[in-house]
């Protein structure tokens, strides 16, 4: 019997409003710029997301860049792979260096298509993958992120790229600069609000992203208005890497029962982790920095963490983050899923991912209303009122694309055949 054939791929760009402004250390976004990848193999059709940010901030890779990679030199070499399955897709790119959220995009689409036509569950898949793993889990725990809110006055930017103004950054004094108390209080106000609305929609962790001048105060607040038990955790996004001591200023978040602060320092800066991990008694995750399970044993041994978020687009695709994920559980190290706003093409794929042993801890996965106001995909993600989510069954990422939303929101659509 022939191998199937990878007949062609699509490559969709969506312009879809997000439900509030999101704000990080990086800056503003009003809706999400989505790359949507469909894979048609031997007449089964398969989907992948391409998470990469409109602008080079989280990682060197950005839409435009991703867009024309993915053409120029992505799939000339994935075509003239021969490719047949989802595993034959990093070996058939690795002559490209980087680009890892473009490789994923593409990983995940073919391999979607191979598991629907074998009617195989991309979760179960994951698990035959990973060593020693034996069933995936059904459910797992369900997070959310709340970026930093905007300010109260200034009004929303960046209607054409997605992108609005740079969040401030500390001043001499301690403080945000262009905090007053009158904004900050205001803006303090919208950030119990926000959490207040992920508990009410039984999310069990909330992530809160913080920067220097933003941190200890808005920590203090939530942990106080929802008291010891929320699972609660920061994200800084490498925003204190520039600080003198940056250990100062992170230390006064030790008394709040933090689950963890992510990514304080740069990408690069193992040692300055390690450093900063011997001191802090949170601990400390390590996201940007994880590149590929081998990079993820190197922190591990420098003590540079003792937790790593997992993002299946970081490290250019599900099967090398099942490879991260058992690289960290040989060292009974925990992990979590990580997300990038994905619409319910991504966050179904995490789903998948999660449902491995070694995830532990709740990951970056809510449900299908709490970014976009109209996601792309029929199923609905539902968090349970016991605060889980039900990893899809079905077959590939267990998920069906909406075409109404598709013709509504694409502004940009190319086919490419395999020329085979």
């Amino acid at each position: 019997m022939s191998k199937p054939r990878l007949e062609g791929i699509e490559v969709l760009r969506l312009r879809l409003p997000l439900v509030a402004p999101w704000r990080t250390a990086h800056g503003s976004m009003v809706e999400r710029d989505v790359v949507l990848v469909r894979a048609v193999l031997a007449g089964v059709e398969g989907w992948g997301e391409c998470v990469a940010l409109p602008e080079p901030t989280y990682s060197p890779e950005y839409t435009d860049g991703a867009l024309e990679v993915l053409d120029r030199h992505l799939l000339p070499r994935l075509f003239a792979a021969g490719v047949t399955g989802g595993a034959d897709v990093s070996p058939a790119l690795a002559g490209v260096k980087g680009h890892p959220m473009a490789k994923s995009a593409l990983e995940m689409a073919v391999l979607d298509a191979e598991l629907r036509a074998s009617g195989t569950p991309l979760a179960r898949h994951l698990c035959a993958q990973s060593a020693g793993a034996t069933e995936p889990a059904a459910r797992v725990v369900a997070g959310a992120a709340v970026g930093i809110p905007a300010p109260p006055t200034t009004p929303s930017s960046g209607a054409a790229t997605g992108i609005a103004s740079r969040p401030p950054t500390r001043s001499a004094g301690g403080t945000a600069a262009g905090f007053g108390r009158r904004e900050s209080r205001a803006r303090l106000e919208a950030l119990l609000e926000a959490v207040a609305g992920r508990v009410a929609e039984h999310h069990r962790r909330v992530k809160l992203k913080v920067q220097p001048g933003w941190d200890v105060e808005p920590v203090a607040a939530v942990r106080a208005a929802f008291g010891p038990d929320l699972l609660l955790q920061v994200d800084a996004n490498g925003a204190y890497s520039r600080l003198a001591d940056p250990f100062a200023a992170l230390a006064p978040l030790d008394a709040h029962g933090l689950v963890l602060v992510e990514q304080p320092l740069g990408d690069d800066d193992l040692l300055g982790h390690a450093a900063l991990a011997r001191r802090l008694v949170t601990p400390v995750c390590l996201d940007e920095s994880v590149t590929s399970a081998a990079v993820a044993g190197t922190a591990m041994e420098l003590g540079s963490c003792s937790v790593v978020n997992v993002k299946a687009a970081r490290v250019g695709g599900y099967l090398e983050a099942v490879r991260v994920h058992d690289r960290c559980r040989a060292r009974s190290v925990p992990v979590w899923c990580g997300g990038m706003l994905e619409t319910g093409v991504g966050r179904s794929a995490n789903l998948a991912l999660a449902a491995l042993p070694n995830f532990t801890l709740p990951g970056d996965i809510s449900g299908t209303g709490s970014l976009f106001s109209s996601d792309v995909i029929t199923e609905p993600i539902v968090v349970a009122d016991d605060g889980t989510i039900a990893v899809p069954d079905a077959a590939g990422i267990g998920v069906t694309v909406r075409d109404d939303v598709i013709a509504t929101a694409a502004w940009s659509r190319w086919y490419r055949p395999g020329g085979r």
